[in-house]
């Protein structure tokens, strides 16, 4: 596996014009259109024929995130507006479900829009539909972001249901248009279930209870993990080379029996419906690899760049083994699921050791998702090149709203 630090990140760049950023979702969404490539072949279709597409006897893997209504606007009395855009708790947690359920008040990582504007005191805003009361109290400034404490009238009220109230969906920072009612459910997945994202998994966005039943029907499975994106999916790479990029880290949430299902879907092929799916997959095996290493880690996340280092990269530890011994670990910490943080970088010279074939959307240019893109499909040849230049010309849409691909990974080290 080659160490992608010194990737300079212009060689992903490529001229997204702004006509080709889909602003709007299709009405119908299995409509939209889909790249197959496959080896070197690029085909093309819709979403409504991927289980044409997908190997018999593959696993789908989908990320069951729920989007969460993190974007509040508050009205100062002397007029002025500030935005708070909820990032993720600021206080260590267990599970995202405890915290979405917390009463009377909370602390988050947030930023804030006009945060010139306020200086002290508390934003006050009524939530008539909850005949609740709504306060903010900015308590501290990060590096990156803000602590704000979020306190509300009645007590008896849960977080999640106060930012139903008063919060709006997050679209991204390259849809630039206003929200309406319809991104509440469109900027959602069908199986959306469990709240802490602050972005959709996209790929996602493109299958409906009728492209599942076809799914069954041939036999392909499906199974659900759960990462919540954090809104670090869309931060630029502004650095020369990746060594300099810090990326962001973004919380998971697996079942043992999740872990177990990898375990007997072993040979047989798995699918990640999207980067953030893909992103826990091979989080998962490295995450098995460290428990093997050192049955007795107290704390399992990873880090950056960790799964370059030689001792993980020089393992040889198999699929099958790391799962295991990550059950084990689980096993021996009387845990039945793992819940933690992964920061990986998949970048081009990664050699993917879980999934077999990657649907996700077409991504901005000089972005971490680009090169986890480039990475999969073969960095050598520039083969996210010819994919993206089919795209761009053959009239797919891009970004969260656009169309999507089925890419299958190309897992032989150095290619």
């Amino acid at each position: 596996m080659t160490d992608p630090r010194n990737i300079s990140i212009e060689e992903y760049a490529y001229e997204l014009p702004d006509d080709r950023i889909a602003l709007h979702p299709l009405a119908e969404r299995d409509a939209s259109k889909l790249l197959i490539y496959q080896d070197g072949v690029i085909r093309e279709d819709i979403y409504r024929n991927i289980d044409q597409y997908v190997p018999a006897n593959s696993l789908l893997i989908f990320n069951n995130t729920r989007v969460i209504r993190a974007r509040i606007r508050f009205q100062k009395e002397s007029g002025g507006l500030i935005e708070i855009f909820c990032l993720e708790p600021y206080e260590p947690i267990s599970d995202f479900s405890t915290v979405m359920n917390r009463r009377s008040s909370v602390r988050w990582k947030c930023m804030i829009g006009g945060a010139s504007k306020w200086k002290t005191g508390s934003l006050k805003k009524e939530l008539n539909s909850k005949h609740a009361t709504l306060e903010a109290r900015l308590v501290e400034k990060l590096t990156d972001a803000y602590v704000v404490e979020f306190s509300w009238t009645p007590p008896t009220l849960s977080f999640a249901e106060i930012l139903d109230a008063s919060g709006d969906i997050p679209l991204p920072p390259y849809i630039k248009r206003k929200n309406d009612e319809s991104d509440a459910t469109r900027y959602q997945t069908i199986y959306a279930r469990d709240e802490g994202s602050v972005a959709a998994p996209t790929a996602g966005l493109h299958f409906t209870q009728e492209i599942f039943d076809k799914l069954n029907e041939k036999g392909i499975r499906q199974a659900f993990l759960t990462l919540h994106v954090g809104a670090g999916t869309f931060k630029p790479v502004k650095a020369t080379t990746m060594a300099d990029h810090d990326m962001h880290a973004e919380w998971i949430d697996v079942t043992n029996t999740f872990i177990q299902q990898l375990v007997d879907q072993y040979p047989k092929p798995v699918v990640a419906v999207g980067t953030t799916s893909l992103r826990t997959l091979e989080s998962l095996y490295w995450m098995g690899v460290k428990t093997a290493l050192d049955p007795s880690l107290q704390q399992l996340a990873l880090a950056q760049w960790e799964v370059y280092d030689p001792l993980l990269a020089d393992s040889n530890i198999s699929l099958e083994e790391a799962l295991r011994a990550l059950l084990n670990w689980l096993d021996r910490n009387k845990r039945n699921r793992l819940f933690t943080q992964s920061q990986i970088l998949i970048a081009p010279g990664y050699r993917f050791r879980v999934a077999d074939a990657l649907v996700t959307n077409f991504h901005q240019p000089r972005s971490t998702l680009l090169l986890l893109v480039a990475a999969a499909v073969g960095y050598k040849n520039s083969e996210w090149k010819k994919i993206y230049e089919y795209a761009l010309s053959h009239h797919f849409r891009f970004l969260s709203y656009g169309d999507g691909s089925l890419l299958f990974i190309q897992k032989s080290p150095g290619i």
